[in-house]
């Protein structure tokens, strides 16, 4: 059995002919295509990774902005109550249900 293989060769060497085809099967091309393939999402420091981790970082800093407004808000809030104590009795009463003897506190829920 005589196995004919002048149509393959003749098929590969009109790929060969082709720049795209010289370029893509270039080692060094192979190589750097793989390496940004590895590493834009197989790798630990991958971009994908990166990007979560920035996202992350955003909503936290987000986060310290609020608590940071919360902080001076309390802050003036236990200033003014410390300054004046009608709005300290004030605020006991209606945030700690505190009474004066002899009075009867009566709680309406709606």
């Amino acid at each position: 059995m005589i196995v004919n293989f002048s149509h393959m060769k003749k098929r590969w060497e009109h790929l060969r002919e082709r720049r795209w085809f010289i370029i893509l099967t270039n080692k060094f091309v192979l190589a750097t295509i793989g390496f940004i393939v590895w590493m834009s999402f197989l790798d630990v420091n991958s971009y994908r990774i990166h990007n979560e981790l920035n996202n992350e970082i955003e909503d936290l800093e987000a986060s310290i902005q609020y608590y940071q407004e919360e902080i001076a808000k309390d802050k003036a809030q236990l200033e003014e109550l410390n300054s004046d104590p009608d709005k300290l009795e004030k605020f006991a009463r209606e945030q700690h249900w505190m009474k004066r003897d002899g009075e009867v506190i009566y709680l309406i829920e709606e």
